[in-house]
């Protein structure tokens, strides 16, 4: 592919498991964000939801769909999407950043919640990549790098988080909440960072105050933006999409470099 044809590499801040069901303006904004590119050959999705002491790659043909919360109502629970994986991008994954090739995890919430708006059919093949919970802020960005060049071979890159998600202060229960300065500050400043182009600020995000600890206080939704920062390419554009937050805490920012 050509730079015109690569496709992009998208961050999406998931929020709410509820979001599966919903139609509001992320998920209107998701499924327009992925009308404007090709279907890709398959989607590598880096969720927030697979934090494990390793590196592995889903390798099965049929991945379950996995109910990874609690205290919502059946419908979600029922809920199904029924993407094939595929074993052959797997074994690709292996060779480039070295996962394990995993028959027992599946598409958890971070994958399926915004993946069933952006193709509904599920007849895209979806990977997950997990995140080892051992290495460094600077290793995960760099296999972000690595996965770069999948861009170019049909392959759509997708990191599954929220740049800001703090549960502790969540306006649980409450319609409206304002979000809180801290989060505003630590988006914006984000923000500033991405369009310049600097990128360590965001990979040192730990040594930043105050601010980025309020709103990364696990490490868990932030690393999958270092995933797609990673695999930005010469050429790329940022932009953000959407943007919102969710109960004063959970910022819903989507980024996509193309």
């Amino acid at each position: 592919m050509s730079a015109s044809q690569r496709l992009p590499v998208i961050f999406f801040g998931h929020g709410n498991p509820m979001n599966a069901l919903a139609d509001n303006v992320y998920t209107r904004g998701w499924r327009q964000i992925c009308s404007t590119f090709p279907k890709p050959r398959a989607v590598v999705c880096v969720s927030a939801h697979w934090y494990v002491p390793y590196t592995a790659v889903t390798a099965m043909q049929s991945p379950r769909t996995i109910h990874d919360f609690g205290g919502f109502p059946r419908q979600l629970f029922e809920f199904q999407y029924p993407a094939p994986g595929s074993p052959e991008i797997a074994s690709q994954l292996w060779d480039l950043v070295g996962a394990e090739l995993d028959t027992e995890w599946g598409l958890d919430h971070g994958s399926w919640s915004v993946l069933c708006h952006c193709y509904p059919d599920a007849d895209v093949p979806v990977l997950q990549l997990s995140i080892d919970e051992t290495l460094t802020a600077q290793d995960h960005y760099r296999l972000g790098a690595s996965l770069a060049p999948l861009r170019e071979q049909g392959i759509l890159i997708v990191g599954s988080g929220n740049l800001v998600h703090n549960l502790h202060t969540y306006g649980w229960g409450r319609r409206v909440v304002e979000p809180y300065d801290w989060a505003v500050r630590f988006e914006q400043q984000a923000r500033a960072w991405m369009l310049a182009g600097e990128h360590q600020p965001l990979i040192d995000y730990e040594t930043l105050g105050q601010d980025a600890a309020l709103s990364a206080p696990t490490p868990d939704h932030y690393l999958p933006l270092l995933y797609v920062l990673g695999a930005q390419l010469p050429g790329d554009k940022v932009s953000f999409p959407i943007e919102g937050v969710d109960g004063g805490s959970i910022s819903m920012l989507t980024v996509q470099l193309s």
